[in-house]
């Protein structure tokens, strides 16, 4: 049985229709109900914190997955990430299944370069030491022969079915509607977007493949391009004039004052003033897959969930 706890996510919903693909038998395990018509999906009520109620949900897997997003808030995941990844980690000594958590770069910090596996973790903001840290707290473990568990890195995502994603909310639908996107720092730097499907697909490899274990891997996706590359791409694909304004630093505490979620990205700014290239060479090589190019990426989503409306 494959386990999915924090079910319901974009990255969740993409793996669960993977492993779908194959006939696996699939627990989906989340505070909310999650409904599907396929008989080997079933729903258990769990919430992260509370480790009993994990350990009932995650009886009988052979890999649990942990695609969990929290509130976007340094708060909440100072308090709740470590209690999520220790109660992790025991649900791996206790059941003997394998373990892969989906996890992002913030760790890395602001970065000279490419950002690989091996990239020294060297955080710049609050919410990248909490990642460090619960990365560091699975791969303690790891090295200790304690359990067997991967991490699987994306960069900023494009593609969600919950616009959980800037440039799905600020490029995408904006220019699905007919309206003026927004970028977030300097257009001319680079910048990566790992496509929703691929990363479902990342992961589902990784479940695939027990000799992948204890690593970490970053999913398949498309080179670093500028955000004005992205942008007049879109807008091509749209069948728009490529119309944006850049939203500053300022402006994005201005915003944060009324809205926390917005807040939250304020730390996260270098990320946007800087070139951020995220490398998936080691995974692209050992699995031999290619990423998604954003033109078809972006074709597919304009023909689906960001459709011209």
């Amino acid at each position: 049985m494959h386990t999915i706890l924090g079910a319901g996510g974009a990255v969740a919903n993409a793996l669960t229709r993977e492993l779908e693909n194959i006939n696996e038998t699939i627990r989906l395990v989340s505070r909310k109900p999650i409904k599907s018509d396929n008989k080997n999906v079933s729903w258990k009520k769990a919430d992260l914190l509370n480790y009993n109620e994990l350990l009932e949900a995650s009886k009988g897997s052979s890999v649990i997955y942990l695609t969990a997003g929290l509130v976007y808030d340094k708060k909440i995941w100072a308090e709740q990430w470590p209690v999520i990844m220790q109660n992790f980690i025991n649900l791996g000594k206790e059941t003997g299944a394998r373990l892969i958590f989906f996890d992002n770069v913030y760790m890395y910090g602001l970065v000279d370069g490419p950002m690989k596996e091996e990239t020294p973790y060297k955080p710049c903001s609050v919410k990248g030491g909490i990642r460090a840290k619960i990365a560091n707290m699975l791969m303690t473990e790891v090295k200790a022969g304690t359990i067997r568990a991967s991490i699987a890195r994306g960069a900023d995502f494009y593609g969600t079915d919950n616009m959980n994603s800037f440039v799905d909310m600020m490029v995408l639908d904006k220019y699905a509607k007919g309206e003026t996107a927004q970028w977030i720092g300097n257009p001319n730097k680079l910048h990566n977007f790992s496509y929703i499907p691929d990363m479902g697909k990342g992961m589902f490899l990784l479940g695939q493949h027990p000799e992948s274990d204890n690593q970490v891997w970053h999913m398949p996706t498309a080179p670093a391009i500028t955000g004005k590359q992205f942008i007049e791409m879109t807008a091509r694909v749209y069948g728009v004039k490529p119309k944006f304004f850049t939203v500053k630093k300022f402006m994005l505490w201005i915003f944060g004052l009324f809205k926390k979620v917005v807040m939250g990205t304020v730390e996260m700014y270098y990320q946007y003033d800087h070139d951020y290239i995220f490398n998936s060479d080691k995974f692209e090589k050992a699995f031999k897959v290619k990423p998604t190019s954003y033109e078809d990426g972006l074709k597919l989503m304009s023909e689906t969930l960001y459709a011209k409306k």
